[in-house]
């Protein structure tokens, strides 16, 4: 349980890290993507985000083996 915990807070902050050049597709504004503001600071949850780019990921690595 522990180590899905960690993933996922690893997870969020590489997707906040990665939020300005990802913005520029459009990415992080995707049906299913929540953004909200919580104690003065913008926070967003990519969920359609991970998931387009799960499909992605599984399209090329299936291509390639």
């Amino acid at each position: 349980m522990l180590r899905w915990i960690v993933l996922l807070l690893i997870t969020l902050v590489v997707f906040d890290s990665l939020k300005p050049w990802l913005a520029r597709f459009g990415l992080g504004r995707l049906p299913g993507d929540l953004n909200f503001r919580f104690l003065g600071r913008d926070w967003s949850l990519p969920i359609g985000t991970a998931v387009l780019l799960t499909l992605i990921g599984e399209v090329i690595a299936h291509l390639l083996s």
